[in-house]
C-alpha cells in the first residue's frame, strides 16, 4: 500500500478530514491509476467540506478509468446537481438507472432534479417508483407531494404530505410543507392546528409560529398581525423572523421603517436566505433618500453573499429583477434561460417574474413558450379559485345602464391611473355606469380622489384577501369587469380567476396575455394585434385607433419643449432612453453601441434613476466600450418623476426590443423627441409601432435590427428632420387620435358594449 493512502486513513480514523484530501489529492496527482475507493473516498470529503467543484473534478476523472462505478457516478450527479448544472446532474443519474435500475438513492436524487429544473411530471413518475419500491420512507411521500403540488393537483399532494407525517412526525419540512398548503388552500383552521401541532414537535423553529402572522395579513388582519409581531419582539428582540414579518408589513406603508427590520433581520441571521432576499428585494423598491444607493446596496447584498447554485423560483425573480436593475445580464443568464426561468416562475405561483422575460425572448419559439407559461400559472391560479367560488347574480332585470368596472391598485398618480382618465371623464352617465377598485397601499392621491369623483363607485380596500375582493365586485353585479393592472406592484390579477363578472378583459398595465381562461377579451388596437392568434389567449377586442389617449391635465403645456433641438445647439447628436432597464438586454446594448459609433461625436443619455449606481454606471458603459465608443460619450440623470425636462437634452430616443416602450414613447414625443422603434410579433414588441403610426411616423419603426440601426443613423444624419420633429410633433400628438381623447373614450365604451351584447345574443 502507499504510504499516502495509509496516511490517508489513518487521518481519516483520526477525524482529520482536510489532512485525508491532501495525502489523496498527492496520490491521485502523481498515481492517477488508483482503486475505485480511492476516488470515491477523495469525492466524497470533498463533497462534505462543500468543496463541490474539486469533487465533481475527482468523481470524473474516477469514472474515466471506472466508467461503471454506479456509486461513485451517483455522486457526481449529485455534485452536478450542488453546482447548478441540472441537466447535467439528470444524465448522470439516469446513466446509474441504468446500470441499476432499481438503485434507490440515485431515483431520490434524480427527483430532486427534476424538481430542481421545475418539471414536477419526470419528478413524479420517479418518485411513484420508488414508492412502490420503499412505500414506508416518508421522504418519498413528502417529494412526491411536491411535485403533485407543482402541477396543481392540490388534493393528491395533501395526501401525500399527511402520509408522510404518518410514517415520521419529526420531519419539520414536512409540517411546513402540510402548513403552506393548507394555507393556499385558504383553510386557514386547518393550517393554524397544523402549525400549532408542529410548534409543539418543534419549539426552536420559528416558521411554525411565523405562519399565523402569514395567516392574519393574507386575510387583511393587519393590526392583528402587527401586535403579534411587536410582542414577539418584547418578548425577545433578537427573533429574526419577527423583523421579518414587521418588515414585511410595512413595506407599502412606511419602507424606511422596513428596511430597518430587515437588516436587523439578517444582522441576526446572516446565513438565511430568506433574509437576506427580503432585504435584497425591499432596499430594490425603496424610494425615499438616495434610490440609487438602494438599488447599488441590494445589488451588492446579493453579489457579496455565497449564494447556493440552487435557488427558489421566488428567490431567482427577486435577483433577476435586482440584476436586471443595474445591467448584469451575465449574472441573469447563470439564473438560467428563458425556459428555466418561466417553468420557475409558473410553478411558484410568481406571475410578475414574467414581467422580466420578454426583453430574452429571442424565436418565435420563444414568444410561444412565454404565453405557455402565462398559460401554467392561470390554470394554477383557476384551480384554487374553484375551490371556494365566489355567489354570483345575475343583473336585475330593469337596469338599464351597462355597468363597468374597472379593477388596478394604479387608479392614482401612475401612467395607468393618466391613461385611463379620459374614461372617467368622458363616459356617457345615460348608459354607462363605471364602478372602480383598487387594493392600493398608503395615502389616497390627487389623481385617485379625482377618479373618486368622477365615477359613480370607487371601493378602496387595501387590505382585503383575492377572494373577499372578488365577492365584493360580484356583489356589484357587474356586465363586466376590465383589469388594468396585470401582476404590477399591489394589484391582484388573481381576483380575476374567480369570475365575478360574466365577462372580463385585461387592458393597459401589461402588454401581454394575463394567462387566466377566466379573462375573455385582451383589449387592443389594429397595430398591436398580433398576426398569429397562438401568441394571446383571449379574444382580442379591437378599439378603431389607438390603445391608450393622452389625458387633459397630464400631458401638460409644461414643461415646455425647447424648440431648437439639442443637435442645433451642440453640434452633435445626443441619443437616449428613460426605458426601464428590465427591457434592456444585451442586443439592445450593442445595438445602440454600433449606433453611436456609426455617428460621430454623439453622445447616449440614460434618464433613470439607476444612473446614480455605480454598477449599472460601469455595465452601461462597458456595453459600449465593446463597439469602440468611450465612456464620457455615455451620461446618466438620475432622476425619477421630474425627468420631462432632460427629454429636451435628446435629439431622438432609441426604444428597446423586443419589449418596446409605451409611456416613455409618449412622453419623448410629447416632449419633441422621435423615438425609433424595432416592431415584432407579439403585443409587447408593437406599443411604440402603434404610437408611431397613429401620429404618422410609422417610418420610424423598422421589421429588422438592420434596419432600426440604419433608420436611427438616418435620422441622426438629418438634423434638419430632427429640428422640423422637435418643434411639430406636440402638435401632431394633439391632432392625432392620441390627441382626441372625448371620441377615443366614446370609442372605447362602444366597443365594450359591443362585446357585451354579442356575449348576450
Amino acid at each position: 500500500m502507499d504510504q499516502r493512502l495509509a496516511a490517508a486513513q489513518a487521518a481519516l480514523n483520526g477525524g482529520r478530514a482536510a489532512e485525508a484530501v491532501g495525502h489523496l489529492t498527492a496520490l491521485l496527482n502523481d498515481a492517477p491509476d488508483q482503486p475505485l475507493g480511492v476516488y470515491h473516498t477523495l469525492a466524497i470529503q470533498l463533497y462534505r467540506a462543500g468543496r463541490y467543484d474539486e469533487a465533481e473534478r475527482w468523481a470524473r476523472q474516477g469514472l474515466e478509468r471506472h466508467p461503471r462505478a454506479a456509486d461513485l457516478m451517483n455522486l457526481h450527479g449529485v455534485l452536478l446537481r450542488r453546482l447548478g448544472r441540472p441537466a447535467e446532474a439528470a444524465a448522470a443519474l439516469a446513466a446509474v438507472l441504468r446500470l441499476q435500475p432499481k438503485n434507490t438513492s440515485a431515483m431520490s436524487n434524480l427527483a430532486n432534479v427534476h424538481l430542481d429544473r421545475d418539471d414536477p411530471a419526470a419528478a413524479e413518475a420517479v418518485l411513484l417508483q420508488l414508492v412502490r419500491l420503499e412505500p414506508k420512507k416518508a421522504e418519498h411521500h413528502r417529494l412526491l407531494g411536491r411535485a403533485l403540488l407543482r402541477q396543481g393537483r392540490h388534493d393528491p399532494a395533501l395526501a401525500r404530505f399527511r402520509q408522510a407525517i404518518l410514517l415520521e412526525r419529526t420531519n419539520p419540512n414536512t409540517w411546513l410543507d402540510l402548513a403552506g398548503l393548507l394555507m393556499e388552500l385558504r383553510r386557514n383552521d386547518e393550517a393554524v392546528e397544523t402549525m400549532a401541532r408542529a410548534a409543539e414537535l418543534f419549539p426552536t423553529e420559528p416558521k411554525f409560529r411565523q405562519g399565523p402572522v402569514i395567516l392574519l395579513r393574507r386575510e387583511g388582519r393587519v393590526a392583528e398581525a402587527e401586535a403579534v409581531l411587536a410582542k414577539a419582539l418584547e418578548a425577545d428582540e433578537r427573533q429574526a423572523w419577527a423583523h421579518r414579518e414587521l418588515g414585511g408589513l410595512y413595506a407599502d406603508t412606511d419602507r424606511e421603517r422596513a428596511n430597518r427590520h430587515l437588516r436587523r433581520a439578517l444582522e441576526l441571521q446572516p446565513d438565511d436566505l430568506d433574509n437576506l432576499f427580503a432585504l435584497a428585494e425591499s432596499l430594490q423598491r425603496s424610494r425615499y433618500g438616495d434610490e440609487a444607493a438602494h438599488i447599488e446596496e441590494a445589488y451588492q447584498v446579493l453579489r457579496r453573499a455565497a449564494l447556493p447554485r440552487t435557488l427558489s423560483g421566488l428567490q431567482k425573480k427577486i435577483a433577476a429583477e435586482i440584476f436586471l436593475r443595474v445591467g448584469d445580464h451575465a449574472a441573469v443568464d447563470a439564473l438560467g434561460s428563458l425556459s428555466d426561468l418561466g417553468r420557475a416562475f409558473a410553478g411558484a405561483g410568481l406571475h410578475s417574474g414574467f414581467m422580466n422575460l420578454a426583453a430574452r425572448v429571442r424565436t418565435p419559439q420563444d414568444r410561444r413558450d412565454l404565453v405557455e407559461f402565462h398559460r401554467q400559472w392561470g390554470q394554477r391560479v383557476e384551480a384554487l379559485a374553484a375551490r371556494e367560488p365566489v355567489t354570483t347574480q345575475a343583473a336585475p332585470a330593469g337596469r338599464t345602464k351597462l355597468r363597468i368596472g374597472f379593477m388596478s391598485s394604479d387608479l392614482r398618480a401612475h401612467p395607468v391611473g393618466f391613461f385611463a382618465m379620459p374614461l372617467f371623464q368622458h363616459y356617457d352617465r345615460e348608459r354607462f355606469e363605471v364602478y372602480c377598485y383598487s387594493y392600493k397601499q398608503g395615502e389616497a392621491d390627487r389623481a385617485q380622489k379625482m377618479i373618486e369623483s368622477l365615477v359613480d363607485a370607487f371601493r378602496w380596500r387595501p387590505n382585503i384577501s383575492d377572494r373577499d375582493a372578488a365577492q365584493m365586485i360580484a356583489d356589484d353585479q357587474l356586465d363586466i369587469l376590465i383589469e388594468l393592472g396585470g401582476s404590477t406592484h399591489m394589484n391582484k390579477l388573481e381576483v380575476m380567476a374567480y369570475k365575478p363578472a360574466p365577462l372580463a378583459a385585461s387592458w393597459l398595465g401589461y402588454a401581454n396575455s394575463a394567462g387566466l381562461s377566466t379573462i375573455d377579451f385582451l383589449v387592443l388596437d389594429p397595430f398591436m394585434q398580433p398576426a398569429d392568434p397562438a401568441l394571446l389567449i383571449e379574444k382580442p377586442l379591437l378599439l378603431p385607433d389607438c390603445w391608450y389617449a393622452l389625458a387633459e391635465g397630464v400631458y401638460r403645456d409644461e414643461p415646455a419643449v425647447e424648440t431648437t433641438a439639442p443637435v442645433e445647439r451642440n453640434g452633435f447628436v445626443t441619443f437616449g432612453t428613460a426605458n426601464n432597464p428590465y427591457k434592456y438586454n444585451p442586443d439592445v446594448l450593442r445595438t445602440w453601441g454600433r449606433i453611436l459609433a456609426r455617428t460621430p461625436n454623439s453622445r447616449f443619455l440614460f434618464i433613470r434613476p439607476e444612473g446614480g449606481s455605480e454598477s449599472f454606471r460601469r455595465h452601461m458603459t462597458a456595453a459600449f466600450a465593446a463597439e469602440g465608443v468611450a465612456p464620457e460619450r455615455i451620461l446618466f440623470e438620475p432622476v425619477r418623476g421630474q425627468h420631462l425636462p432632460h427629454y429636451n437634452r435628446l435629439d431622438m430616443s432609441l426604444d428597446t426590443f423586443p419589449q418596446t416602450g409605451g409611456t416613455t414613447t409618449c412622453e419623448s414625443l410629447w416632449m419633441g423627441a422621435p423615438v425609433v422603434s424595432l416592431v415584432g410579433e407579439a403585443l409587447y414588441e408593437r406599443l411604440s409601432y402603434s404610437v408611431l403610426n397613429n401620429i404618422g411616423l410609422g417610418d420610424l419603426c423598422a421589421e429588422t435590427v438592420a434596419g432600426y440601426e440604419e433608420t436611427a443613423c438616418a435620422l441622426a444624419a438629418d438634423p434638419a428632420r430632427i429640428g422640423e420633429l422637435r418643434r411639430t410633433l406636440r402638435a401632431r400628438m394633439q391632432a392625432s387620435p392620441l390627441g382626441r381623447t372625448k371620441p377615443w373614450a366614446t370609442d372605447f365604451f362602444e366597443a365594450v358594449a359591443k362585446a357585451v351584447a354579442q356575449a348576450r345574443a
